[in-house]
């Protein structure tokens, strides 16, 4: 980051909050002396900075000084239009109508020069995002009753089940085209991810478990270290579409490394209570993933084979 712009940023994240030089520092990846030198300068041209001691203290603007509403560069711009658009793609989000007004508010303030550099890239950068054909009713008051820790009574409609859960939601966020809420379940004693198109009903519940954070604390600590030691290492080769594939997973997606023009591998550490994901997972992949390790998975996955073949192979009634 230039110079220019970091003075700039910090000027910004001042006019938010009081900031120390090292979390300064530690936020645009500088030294404590370079925000230093950075403070010096800034009031050399005359930006109105006073310093408070003490703990919650750190560096602060004058009342009454603030920056210009918006100053953006290319590259901020860039970021900020096609996050919009990608937010926008999200069936029944909140961000249809405030996507439009926002990008026309961001394009009034932009300078002439900027919107004509941002234009041709967007053109040709964007998120991709699944389309997905579901309703969210409830999403704006799940993302409300998250912000205030409010607990929930929901009628929940999943594969298997329908029925009524209490909750404790935590946090809301988009993937795969989709939108989940992460949630303390008193049903199932743990944190569940939820599905928030899949919440028929939602009601607000007064319920107090003071014990449930240290719990939950306790579990995923006892989670963590069981599954430390109950892994299977696994091995894969993939193909051109196999990678794109195995990226698209949150755990594993990370993992996948190009070692040829025309071959990439995946190895990582599975636990043993995700044996039957990764069966399904390579069994999946067909011809675009071949397991070398271990054994044992390839053999499951010969044997599920060997069914979907014994299926096709039986005569069926009328057929020629």
């Amino acid at each position: 980051m230039k110079r220019m712009d970091r003075m700039m940023a910090i000027l910004m994240a001042l006019q938010q909050r009081s900031e120390t030089a090292q979390s300064l520092a530690d936020k645009f990846e500088v030294s404590k002396r370079t925000v230093l030198r950075d403070m010096q300068a800034l009031s050399e041209m005359g930006v109105p900075l006073y310093a408070v001691s003490g703990p919650g203290g750190g560096y602060r603007l004058m009342d009454g000084f603030y920056l210009p509403p918006l100053h953006l560069d290319c590259n901020e711009a860039l970021t900020v239009l096609v996050a919009l658009d990608g937010m926008a793609k999200y069936s029944d989000g909140p961000f249809h109508s405030a996507h439009w007004t926002a990008i026309d508010k961001i394009r009034a303030v932009l300078p002439e020069q900027t919107l004509h550099q941002v234009g041709p890239l967007l053109e040709h950068v964007e998120m991709e995002v699944p389309k997905r054909h579901f309703t969210t009713p409830h999403l704006n008051a799940i993302m409300t009753y998250a912000a205030n820790s409010q607990w929930l009574k929901v009628m929940y409609r999943s594969q298997n089940y329908h029925r009524s859960l209490e909750i404790f939601p935590q946090r809301v966020y988009a993937a795969h085209g989709f939108w989940y809420c992460e949630a303390y379940s008193l049903v199932h004693e743990e944190v569940r991810t939820l599905r928030i198109d899949r919440m028929e009903t939602v009601e607000e519940i007064e319920y107090r478990a003071p014990d449930w954070e240290k719990k939950v604390t306790e579990e995923n600590s006892a989670q963590v270290q069981s599954a430390l030691q109950d892994v299977i290492y696994i091995f894969a080769r993939l193909s051109y579409r196999g990678a794109l594939l195995a990226e698209q997973d949150p755990h594993m997606g990370h993992l996948v490394k190009q070692v040829g023009d025309e071959e990439w591998e995946v190895e990582f550490q599975c636990p043993l209570s995700e044996w039957n994901w990764a069966v399904s997972f390579f069994f999946n992949m067909g011809f675009d993933a071949e397991v070398i390790e271990p054994l044992l998975l390839r053999e499951e996955i010969r044997a599920r084979a060997r069914h979907v073949m014994d299926k096709y192979t039986k005569d069926v009634g009328g057929s020629r």
